[in-house]
């Protein structure tokens, strides 16, 4: 009966030790299962499929016929808004902008149009902040408010593109609008006003954390906040497609809590404060592809709202490809935050290139303990990377602008993967990535990635579960860190 006993218990014992030794190599192997499964590619893909171009009616309304005078003098703001109005009254259409220059105040697109560019149109947007009048719901820097119209604004439309290969042209310059950030750089002149004064961008953000009721964030006249370029305002199903972008007075491409987006084709050239190439935000399934980014900021930085307002509106941005685009100056090639508290998930970027002196980094994600959320998800392959300066991946849990930018919200960063990735020059540094101790920055991978020549290849604080597989910096073939 002993022997029986003892025959059992050793049974036992050993198919626990057994079950033990299964599930802790499961969990050891587990937080990099995504970064190293094709199921992370075939999800892109998936989320691709799913994204179709919107369509339009066969009938074309030219703005011509609508009043426009093409003369580069006469302002043509009441005849793009009939020309619209006409098309989407008649079930939509393509309202045709012909060759020519057409000056403009703020154009709003309805449902079911699309605003169409001829090769030599380019549409110049007025300077006079009262032609972007009355104020609309929008955004500035992840904070909801009633501010000037962007230059060009859907608000809840379904249907809508902006296509063509004309221009667009926001004739922001140091002269007009740009002066507003307060910088000397951009024209600012000590004592004039601009937007960090008390009753300004600082109020904004106060009513942000307060919560305080959208209508009574009113802006406008007096305040120095300036219109985003292209905004699509809660939208479905939109595109913008071979245009080119010039001039903007702040962020360019700015989709908002929008969804089924496809930016193709376009290029966008402006060096302005916060001049943003594209800025999905609060936003899913967006497909920017076949760009060429050259900004005064970053090229795509993906954000999910500021502080207490993100926490507020808690849409997670999510769903984000990159593909054969184009990157030269700017602050980062794809960058997360700094607004991100909603979180960000699910980015994809493959088959870029990113090539300039001033061009500060390649992948970046930024946030802070004022900002909290999650970016989880970063997945990256194919990229030819010729130069930049400061790192190849800047993840920063610690950045700050503006005022003191430490608070309560932690914020939790994982699962980042490079693969297939070749730089000529990496500048500072292959990683550069500070995390917290109490929420160390997770699982970043790096396969087969060569970087001829870096000044250090890492500087790492509070990061876990670094791999670096087939990778070689300055030459050496790199091993994971214990």
């Amino acid at each position: 009966m002993l022997n029986q006993y003892f025959s059992i218990k050793t049974l036992k014992v050993n198919f626990s030790i057994l079950l033990f030794l299964f599930f802790y190599i499961s969990c050891k192997q587990e937080p990099n299962k995504a970064l190293t499964s094709n199921s992370v590619w075939d999800k892109m893909d998936t989320i691709v499929a799913s994204v179709k171009e919107p369509t339009f009616n066969d009938k074309v309304f030219n703005i011509i016929d609508f009043g426009a005078i093409a003369d580069g003098e006469t302002y043509n703001t009441e005849a793009f808004a009939k020309a619209i109005q006409n098309c989407t009254n008649s079930g939509g259409g393509t309202v045709f902008v012909p060759k020519g220059k057409y000056i403009t105040g703020a154009i709003h697109l309805e449902n079911n149009v699309n605003l169409h560019l001829e090769e030599g149109a380019e549409i110049l947007f007025s300077t006079n902040p009262k032609d972007y009048y009355p104020l609309v719901a929008t955004s500035y820097e992840g904070v909801e408010l009633m501010n000037y119209s962007p230059l060009i604004y859907a608000n809840n439309k379904t249907n809508v593109a902006v296509t063509g290969k004309g221009v667009l042209n926001g004739q922001a310059s140091n002269e007009n609008w740009w002066a507003w950030c307060g910088k000397e750089v951009y024209g600012w002149e000590k004592g004039s006003p601009m937007q960090r004064d008390s009753l300004n961008l600082p109020r904004l953000m106060k009513m942000g954390d307060d919560g305080v009721p959208l209508k009574d964030r009113v802006f406008g006249d007096n305040h120095f906040l300036r219109p985003n370029f292209i905004e699509f305002y809660e939208c479905k199903n939109v595109m913008l497609k071979g245009v080119k972008i010039i001039n903007a007075p702040f962020w360019i491409i700015h989709p908002f809590k929008s969804n089924n987006v496809i930016v193709d084709g376009v290029t966008v050239e402006s060096h302005g404060p916060n001049n943003d190439g594209c800025d999905p935000e609060y936003s899913k399934n967006v497909i920017i592809k076949n760009c060429t980014f050259n900004t005064g900021d970053d090229c795509i930085a993906i954000k999910a709202g500021r502080d207490g307002d993100g926490r507020r509106v808690a849409i997670k941005t999510e769903n984000i490809v990159v593909q054969n685009c184009k990157m030269i100056d700017g602050h980062g090639g794809v960058v997360i935050g700094s607004e991100m508290s909603a979180g960000v998930s699910n980015v994809f970027v493959e088959n870029c290139t990113m090539d300039s002196p001033e061009l500060d980094r390649a992948i970046r994600i930024k946030t802070n303990s004022r900002r909290g959320g999650t970016v989880d998800g970063v997945y990256v392959r194919n990229i030819e990377i010729g130069q930049v300066k400061e790192a190849v991946l800047k993840v920063n849990m610690h950045y700050a602008t503006y005022t003191n930018q430490t608070g309560e919200f932690i914020p939790k960063i994982r699962n980042i993967l490079l693969e297939n990735v070749k730089v000529k020059n990496g500048g500072s540094f292959g990683i550069l990535a500070n995390g917290y101790e109490e929420s160390p920055i997770e699982n970043i991978t790096f396969r087969n990635v060569k970087i001829d020549k870096v000044d250090e290849a890492f500087s790492l604080k509070h990061v876990k579960n670094l791999k670096l597989i087939d990778t070689y910096i300055n030459g050496s073939l790199m091993q994971s860190p214990d």
